[in-house]
Order: structure tokens, then sequence, then C-alpha cells
């Protein structure tokens, strides 16, 4: 079975400008999303059994993958920040 990574441009690709935006202008939005490829391509090379790990530990990067996907879907959308004036 082959395992496709889960790019948040492949993911949300209607969000694609959105996120190339957010990364320039919010720095924790940056930072997220790094953190969020790089917890992708660790699952991924997992999948790949490139480097296999115990089964709990990848549950948990999935389920933190999975927090952070959230997080980011929630700050693409417009009321995504709030707007303190």
């Amino acid at each position: 079975m082959s395992h496709t990574p889960h790019e948040l441009a492949d993911d949300f690709p209607q969000d694609k400008d959105r996120i190339s935006e957010l990364k320039r202008t919010s720095p924790h939005f940056a930072n997220l999303a790094e953190r969020y490829h790089e917890i992708n391509r660790t699952i991924h090379r997992m999948e790949e059994r490139i480097e296999p790990v115990a089964d709990v530990t990848e549950l948990a990067l999935r389920r933190e993958r999975m927090q952070l996907k959230d997080q980011l879907y929630a700050m693409m959308q417009p009321s995504g920040f709030s707007r303190a004036g």
C-alpha cells in the first residue's frame, strides 16, 4: 500500500494562497506549519518503514499532527485571528 504525505496545500487546495500568506505574515502560523510538516514527514517515513517505531509512538505523532492541522485550519478561516483593537 502506498502512503501519501498529508501536505497542507494538498489537503486544503482551495486555501493554498491563504497558507502562503499566513506563513509570510504570521510567525505563529509559520511555526505551527513547520512543526506540522516535520511530524508529517516523520510519519511518512514510519509508514514506509524507513524509520520503524513502536505503534504507541506513531499513534502519538498522528494525534499531534491532527491537532496541529485543526489549529492551522482554524487560523486559515477569516475569523481565525482575533482582531484586538
